[in-house]
């Protein structure tokens, strides 16, 4: 029987490596958001004209719009604790602590024709969105 206290220090893997005397591996955790690349070169062009202090681009689910939540994307001048950092070959692109979970496995792109240019979301959780296409619901 194991009866020594764990060290607090330990994280949970390395004190299951220890009581089981095995070798575990850990996976990298997949980014929250996928960005296409021309998502990324929109970012690129973004961080190329970013006012002065901005840091990244962030990407949040604010709550408006008929079907409650909303994609925007803005520029950022800080780091905030829960944030996703998605490092990209134009700049940093971050996704809001808060929106996580309702943009897991979700793909970013950046659209444009003759009569529209914007990110587009394809967005696994959404369960519905608004006619406009400008809000959706999870």
């Amino acid at each position: 029987m194991w009866r020594a206290r764990p060290s607090t220090s330990l994280r949970t893997s390395e004190l299951r490596r220890v009581a089981l005397n095995k070798e575990t591996t850990v996976r990298a955790r997949p980014a929250a958001i996928t960005l296409t690349s021309a998502a990324e070169a929109r970012i690129a062009e973004l961080m190329g004209r970013a006012p002065e202090g901005a840091i990244g681009v962030k990407l949040s689910t604010p709550r408006r719009g008929c079907s409650g939540l909303a994609y925007s994307v803005d520029y950022v001048t800080e780091e905030t604790r829960f944030d996703e950092k998605i490092e990209t070959p134009g700049g940093t692109f971050y996704v809001d602590g808060s929106s996580i979970l309702y943009l897991i496995g979700s793909i970013m792109d950046w659209r444009e024709d003759d009569f529209a240019a914007g990110f587009t979301f394809e967005n696994p959780n959404a369960t519905g969105s608004c006619g406009c296409g400008e809000s959706f619901t999870v």
